[in-house]
């Protein structure tokens, strides 16, 4: 049996067929974040229960980056490569420098607590976008259990004043967010609210030269599963995580095909050698497959 599905034709020239799914690491609780870092050859990624940040290199395999983490969740690199990390244990946006500090961007709103920053993308022009659901404290699983302040919201912190600015507020509990190649539109995950029953969904928004989000409208329900972690090839095509695997959907909102993974996959990321090798997040496990499409995002300084 394959282990990719085309549903439509032109996923067939997404894929390649003589290249298998590799599982690359496994043994851990809850994989997420994962972000390639081109000039050290490595992927880092979180595995948010057992509180730290792990690294996966070709030659060294696994190693441990970061411990304790803070139960970091998301991770991104900034426009000069830095790592900006979502931390569920602080309730805050931060970045590593080069020097190995480490610079808090954001932790509150309006005076209060941020609830548990989940996903992050950082765009052209400097600006840190992040989701803020409460899933790291709900329970004292990924996080504390801790008392929820604020809406569940998405977020824009200023590359100029590095002021905070929610920009989407009406979602249950927004995930995962990507923008197009060409950063007019975005997705945004909704998996809703622990211990609910609310919609799962993502929703695009067209972005103004401005920033400004218009519309929002629901553009794809991953089945099975829901939408978590999600990224955006060159073309356009949005490849989102889900029940059975990895789901790849046109900019139309067309499903075009599958990459069946043998765990529920949390999170993806393009990266490797000319960023065509989609690794991927799943439960305990890492995965890694080479595509024949490119990440779509421009990558920072030595990526």
């Amino acid at each position: 049996m394959s282990f990719f599905e085309a549903e439509e034709p032109e996923f067939s020239r997404f894929v390649l067929g003589n290249a298998p799914l590799k599982k690359l690491a496994g043994g851990f609780d809850w994989a997420e974040g994962p972000v390639w870092f081109g000039d050290h050859d490595c992927l880092l990624f979180s595995d948010i229960p057992s509180n730290r940040i792990l690294r996966w290199s070709p030659a060294l395999g696994i190693s441990i980056f970061r411990e304790p983490s803070n139960f970091a969740n998301g991770n991104t690199r900034d426009r000069e490569g830095r790592l900006v990390t979502c931390e569920h244990g602080t309730r805050r946006v931060t970045r590593t420098e080069h020097d190995g500090s480490v610079t808090v961007i954001a932790d509150r709103y309006d005076g209060k607590r941020l609830n548990s920053p989940n996903d992050v993308v950082v765009t052209s022009d400097g600006a840190i976008w992040f989701s803020d659901p409460h899933y790291g404290i709900v329970s004292d699983y990924e996080g504390t259990r801790s008392e929820q302040e604020l809406p569940c919201n998405v977020y824009r912190v200023d590359p100029h004043s590095g002021h905070a600015r929610a920009v989407l507020t009406d979602f249950h509990c927004p995930n995962g967010l990507a923008f197009s190649p060409d950063e007019k539109r975005l997705y945004v995950a909704d998996t809703g609210r622990m211990f609910s029953n609310d919609p799962r969904h993502i929703r695009a928004f067209d972005v103004a030269a401005d920033w400004t989000l218009v519309g929002g409208a629901v553009f794809h329900t991953i089945s099975p599963g829901w939408a978590d972690g999600m990224r955006v090839d060159a073309a356009g095509n949005l490849w989102s995580s889900a029940g059975d695997g990895v789901h790849c959907i046109a900019p139309d909102g067309r499903r075009l095909g599958k990459i069946f993974v043998p765990e529920t996959v949390s999170n993806i990321c393009f990266g490797g050698r000319h960023r065509h090798r989609l690794f991927i997040t799943a439960t305990s496990s890492v995965y890694a497959v080479s595509l024949a499409i490119r990440g779509g995002s421009r990558p920072p300084v030595g990526a």
